[in-house]
């Protein structure tokens, strides 16, 4: 492990629970624990950087995880079968990303997040809990579509792209299977767990993952992960809608930054 002064130890702990919160909530927590890591550790290179980002996630998000099963109305057969091609997704996302400029894609994840953004704020009942006049029946198709596109699709941007993942995720779950953003939050933390697994066995086995660092970070990953997921269940959808817009619009601006940047 590269020499670390007590203080960016610190700040990478306290950036590690807090992206922990964020990512139970409702995804994101990515927007926050990679560049904590890049501007902690400047002179290390970007394969250690994302190998180590991955170590530290998967624990927050599996806690996140188990909290959520053990208290939410969750499917987890569906969550895993939705996972599994979410796995397949991000591979082939990754075999193809050397050849697809993020340049391109940026402006396009832009526009689509503040659409959402838009929707979202302009249609109060969506995502609302179950039980308020607003259940609707999901066919077999909708699981379909769920399995193929939400995992297939959103996995493939993963391993394409990255950013905001956990938050598609959470939008798609809601609009393809009428999920209330909670149990959407919970079912997108199973499929993470699958993607993040995939992602964590390859760098492992490039040796691409500062796994003494990681471990440290990932018991305040951990303890933020299971504390998000507790105040989401407590709160409700309301709470997390309000989250879920300030991940989105945080998201565009820092797309935004690197568009402006680069």
């Amino acid at each position: 492990m590269p020499e670390i002064t007590l203080t960016t130890l610190v700040l990478l702990c306290l950036a590690a629970a807090a992206a922990g919160w964020i990512d139970a909530v409702v995804g994101g927590g990515g927007l926050l624990l990679l560049p904590a890591l890049l501007l902690g550790l400047p002179h290390v290179p970007a394969a250690h950087i994302l190998g180590t980002n991955k170590a530290v996630a998967i624990v927050g998000t599996s806690g996140a995880a188990v909290t959520y099963v053990r208290k939410a109305p969750v499917q987890v057969g569906t969550a895993v079968r939705i996972g599994l091609m979410a796995l397949a997704g991000s591979m082939t996302g990754a075999f193809f990303a050397a050849g697809i400029s993020s340049d391109v894609l940026r402006p396009v994840i832009m526009v689509v997040l503040l659409a959402v953004a838009a929707f979202v704020m302009l249609r109060p009942s969506f995502g609302a809990a179950a039980g308020d006049g607003t259940d609707r029946k999901v066919t077999r198709s909708r699981y379909v579509t769920a399995i193929v596109l939400v995992g297939g699709g959103i996995g493939f941007y993963d391993g394409l792209f990255g950013p905001g993942t956990g938050t598609f995720l959470v939008l798609a779950l809601t609009a393809v299977l009428h999920l209330d953003l909670v149990t959407a939050s919970a079912t997108a933390k199973i499929v993470n767990v699958c993607t993040n697994g995939g992602a964590l066995a390859m760098f492992a086995y490039q040796g691409t993952v500062l796994w003494q660092l990681a471990a440290l970070m990932a018991v305040f990953n951990l303890a933020g992960g299971m504390f998000g997921a507790r105040m989401a269940l407590r709160k409700g959808s309301d709470f997390v809608r309000g989250v879920l817009l300030v991940v989105v619009f945080s998201l565009v601006a820092k797309l935004g930054f690197d568009q402006w940047t680069a």
